[in-house]
Order: C-alpha cells, then structure tokens, then sequence
C-alpha cells in the first residue's frame, strides 16, 4: 500500500478534517455500489478506507509518523536491526537511536533480550522465554500479536416500510459474498451493526465490517420516535356521518374507522404499526384526518349558503381572535 496521506491526497500534517473531508469524497466517487462493473474502485475504495481509520486513530498515526508501524498497522522491525559485529569474538551489536548508542549481546550477562523487547511486544519476559527464548530472528514475529486486516465500512439505505417492518436486506461486501442482513431497531435508529470477520484479511485473521443504516424519507409517512405519522384525506360526509376506510401501513393497508362528526386535525391511533423499539415493543402509526373540501362544487356551494344551521361558535377563540 502506498504511503496512507498519499492515499487520501492530504499533506501530512493534515487535521482531522481535512481528512475527513478528502475520505468523504474519495468514498463516494469510489463506493462499490457506484461502481459495481470495476473491481479496481472497489480495491482503491478499501485501501481508502483502510488510511482514512488508521490515520482517524491518535495513537495510531503516532506510530506511523513515527514509522514503528505500516500502512497496515503492523510493527515494524525494531531497531532497525542490521547483523552488525562488534565487541569481541562472538559478539553481536545492535544499535538503536544515535550512533554510538548501543548494547553488546556477546556476553549473556550483559544484557537479556526479554528487557529489551517487553515493552514493544507487549509480552513479559517469562512468556517470551516460555516460547523458546530468543531462538534467532524467527522468534521476533512469534511474540508480536499478528495483525487483524482492517475493517471496512458499508453505508445501507433502505425503504422507510422495511426499516419499519424490519425487513431482512441483502447486500452484497466487496469479496463479492452476498448475505442477507437481519435489521435490528437499534440499526435503524443509528446504531452500526458490527459483522465480524467481514472485513480484509490481514496476518492475524480477517477485520470487521461495520453497516450503518439509512433510513430513505417516505413520500407519504414520517417518522415521530418510534411513532409513524400520515394525513390522511377524507371526505366531508366521511367526516359528518362516519365511515370505515382503508388505510395505508407500513406493513399494508387496514381498515380504520373514522368517528362520526370528525374534523380536520382530529388524530386517530393504529397501535403497534411504527417502528420497532429498542427494548422490544413497537410503537404506533398516528394518523391525522384532513378533511377535503372539492373545489368549484356548485351543490356544495347551495348547501352551504342556504344552510340555515344555529351553529353560532366561534372554532378560532383558541387562537385569541
């Protein structure tokens, strides 16, 4: 891989947002559902976001400016180690920092290896000398963890009514394994599902891959919590008289009886036909009647002027006028 700020096309140096900026763009040009006939996006796009998540980590980027790790993530050689000899017969001398900084390994009581190396791999003494000892340079990698390949992150937009219903999604990852996806609530409401070891391969085993959702907008629901909201038009005599109707779901239309002598704003509840709730459960669809007058109806307009009805209220006192 390429140096990780070539990339992403940032200098080093860069802030956060300035990468985060360059990723955004790279991902969205490079995004294999755009671009499902060129397998080369696909690579770049993972190598992008390969960068982007290392370089977003403050302890990680560290290392790398430092170069004690690679564009993968893994150690590098410590030391940078070279077979130099020096210090007698039989001695070996590795340097670390300024020249003349060194330790001499040719007698065994001058130094141990396990001092040296417990602080880069992570490991004590007594478990480097459980696996063998120094045992040459092939001990070096046995006690540094391998690295895990890194994750990748899929961004899913789905309908509105799936979301709802919680609907299984098939997707398709960039090894090209298609899965269907069972949505959970806390998905839908923001939270990333985590599939593990659906991310690249690396040393230690493949990554993760992360799926977030996107709910896409309805053109006639919204979503209130939990809660799923509709206007509902109905006719005056609906509204006068009362009536049974059919009314859209997210799971299909139902009949709903509407109360005689309904107005317009009146809200009427289908319980357990929202969103499903984090802690179990499901919420309701609120529908909200909107009385619809026809316009330019003459028998409408007879009715009304020569209606000769006692109703003297005032509906807007509410309102202070």
């Amino acid at each position: 891989m390429a140096d990780l700020y070539s990339t992403l096309g940032v200098a080093r140096g860069a802030d956060e947002a300035t990468i985060k900026k360059a990723y955004r763009k790279l991902a969205k040009e490079l995004h294999p559902d755009r671009n499902t006939d060129n397998p080369k996006a696909a690579a770049r796009f993972s190598e992008v976001t390969s960068a982007y998540d290392l370089l977003m980590d403050k302890d990680k980027r560290a290392q790398y400016d430092r170069g004690e790790i690679d564009e993968q993530g893994n150690p590098k050689m410590p030391f940078g180690f070279g077979g130099q000899r020096g210090g007698g017969p039989g001695g070996f001398r590795a340097t670390r920092g300024a020249p003349g900084d060194a330790f001499d390994f040719g007698d065994a009581a001058a130094a141990d290896f396990g001092d040296i190396f417990e602080g880069i791999f992570g490991g004590s003494r007594r478990q480097q000398q459980g696996s063998g000892g120094f045992g040459g340079f092939g001990g070096f990698g046995a006690r540094a963890r391998p690295q895990k390949g890194a994750d990748v992150a899929y961004r899913l937009g789905i309908e509105f009514d799936d979301a709802a219903a919680l609907k299984p999604q098939r997707i398709t990852l960039q090894s090209g394994k298609t899965i269907d996806l069972k949505i959970s609530a806390e998905a839908v409401s923001g939270t990333p599902m985590r599939l593990a070891g659906q991310g690249e391969q690396g040393p230690g085993g493949p990554g993760d891959a992360t799926v977030n959702i996107e709910v896409k907008p309805h053109r006639f629901f919204t979503r209130d919590g939990d809660d799923v909201r509709l206007d509902l038009p109905i006719r005056l005599d609906e509204a006068v008289l009362g009536a049974r109707v059919r009314v859209p779901t997210v799971e299909g239309a139902v009949m709903m009886t509407i109360p005689e002598g309904s107005t317009s704003g009146k809200v009427l509840r289908l319980k357990g036909r929202g969103f499903h709730k984090r802690g179990g459960g499901r919420g309701d669809q609120l529908v909200t009647l909107m009385v619809d007058v026809p316009a330019q109806d003459e028998s409408l307009r007879q009715f009304v002027e020569n209606w000769t009805g006692d109703d003297q209220r005032n509906p807007r006192a509410n309102l202070g006028v």
